[in-house]
């Protein structure tokens, strides 16, 4: 591994460690909570948009889990903030392990990934895409 695998593996450390937009929200837009039974993985993700319902404001989580789903979920806050709601959806697993800047071994992915759909099917219930989801579940799921 060379230097710059280094780096990206000191900011998931710092990610993990210290956490950006952790806590629960008051009053978000929506929220939505998922796990991944197979790490023990637990996210909420919680999102509020501004007025034109379609930009997001802000991006918080809480849950419990490896380094890899917490800095993901970490990151992800960041990165989501000032994004539509179609640029979200658009979001893939590539784009998460781009991220993370990391090769993520394929047990691994569903860790990666928990916050993004999480996020994502968060969005399809509050726009009605979806009509009934009480948690995401990616062992049930194939993303």
């Amino acid at each position: 591994m060379g230097l710059g695998s280094d780096m990206y593996r000191q900011q998931i450390l710092d990610h993990y460690k210290s956490p950006r937009n952790y806590g629960e929200m008051e009053e978000p837009t929506f929220s939505h909570v998922g796990e991944n039974p197979s790490c023990g993985d637990t996210i909420q993700v919680d999102v509020r948009l501004e007025d034109d319902e379609e930009t997001i404001e802000y991006v918080s989580f809480t849950g419990d889990g490896c380094a890899i789903s917490q800095a993901s979920a970490s990151m992800l806050s960041e990165r989501l903030q000032g994004m539509t709601l179609t640029e979200l959806h658009e979001l893939d697993t590539d784009d998460i392990t781009e991220m993370l800047g990391v090769t993520i071994s394929p047990m691994r992915v569903k860790c990666a990934v928990l916050a993004r759909q999480v996020a994502q099917d968060g969005a399809k219930l509050h726009n009605d895409d979806i009509d009934d989801l009480e948690l995401t579940n990616l062992e049930a799921d194939e993303n």
